[in-house]
């Protein structure tokens, strides 16, 4: 249900696009007007998740523990897995957020024939995963082409190395193939695998066909659709210069690509996305576990009125004789 709900969405999307510039000429809203709100939206929207996510107090230290915690001399720790020290959270957070430690060290569990538990590996997701968030970077890296002028060297290098193994013209990016190729399996992964589609819902599947749908429209328009790239080029310095002009002779397919980007813009603050932010403001990762080693007292902690086993059988002490319960004082 979740993955028709989701697909159905995202061709809604084009849908929208494809009615709203071919029959009804909103060329403006698609093309400034709805990208601008989709890109407030993503400012305001992160901003906002994020201060609600920093006045959370955490008056304890929750650290996962991933390895053995510092404790006695003669017991060897693991400094990055269960940091003592922050440049050891430090690392750590390096480590999870450019390698995905966690996932690469992850394992999976089932039942077999017998029946029998069994682990297994999930490098496979790890490695997905991994060149799904880089290629992404890559390939977003790349567009900032369209709205610098001239072009910084950053990027002119960026792309170079990208399109090292050109095969004709226009020249092929490994990180398109690559990305379409890593989101296919994300995607192909939760629709297979039957305990990860049973724990699937639309907000999972939604974002991984929006992304495949900017990443499909985007090679579309470079490879096989051609469009007007100086006008693209013109729409989009006005857009960043706050002075938005829309040029005729614009394919559709540039339009469908730019409001697919929007929508997933304005989707990203309110989505599982937002794991982007989330991963530094983790108790759970950006504290050191230095729980043995100090004592901390909850600040929200008060006075209580307390009625100890002592009082309870003073007030109860006859009764207790009396049923056969025994009592510390006759």
């Amino acid at each position: 249900m979740g993955l028709l709900f989701s697909f159905f969405a995202v061709i809604s999307l084009i849908v929208i696009v494809y009615i709203g510039v071919n029959a009804a000429n909103l060329h403006y809203l698609f093309g400034v007007v709805i990208p601008y709100a989709a890109f407030l939206t993503f400012i305001v929207g992160v901003a906002y998740r994020v201060f609600k996510w920093g006045r959370v107090p955490v008056p304890f230290r929750i650290p996962t523990t991933a390895g053995q915690g510092k404790s006695l001399p003669w017991i060897k720790w693991n400094k990055f897995d269960n940091p003592f020290t922050s440049s050891g959270v430090i690392i750590r957070m390096a480590l999870e957020v450019f390698l995905f430690r966690s996932l690469f060290r992850n394992t999976k569990m089932e039942l077999r024939d017998g029946p029998k538990l069994s682990y297994g590996s999930t490098k496979w997701l790890w490695l997905g995963g991994l060149a799904f968030h880089y290629t992404f970077l890559i390939i977003l890296t790349r567009h900032l082409r369209l709205f610098f002028e001239p072009v910084p060297v950053v990027i002119q290098i960026i792309e170079s190395l990208d399109g090292f193994f050109q095969v004709g013209a226009p020249v092929l990016y490994l990180t398109n193939l690559i990305f379409l190729g890593a989101v296919t399996y994300l995607f192909l992964r939760r629709v297979i695998i039957p305990h990860v589609r049973y724990i699937s819902l639309a907000q999972d599947y939604f974002p991984l066909l929006l992304i495949f749908g900017v990443g499909l429209s985007g090679v579309l328009m470079r490879y096989f659709m051609k469009t007007d790239v100086v006008g693209i080029k013109e729409l989009t310095m006005g857009l960043v210069t706050l002075k938005p002009v829309v040029p005729k002779g614009i394919n559709i397919i540039f339009y469908i690509h730019l409001f697919l980007v929007s929508a997933l813009f304005a989707y990203f603050p309110m989505s599982k996305l937002m794991h982007m932010a989330g991963v530094f403001l983790s108790p759970t990762r950006n504290m050191a576990n230095t729980n043995r080693a100090e004592m901390y007292v909850n600040p929200w902690n008060y006075p209580v009125k307390v009625h100890t086993y002592e009082e309870y059988e003073n007030d109860f002490r006859e009764k207790m004789k009396a049923a056969g319960i025994p009592v510390e004082k006759e």
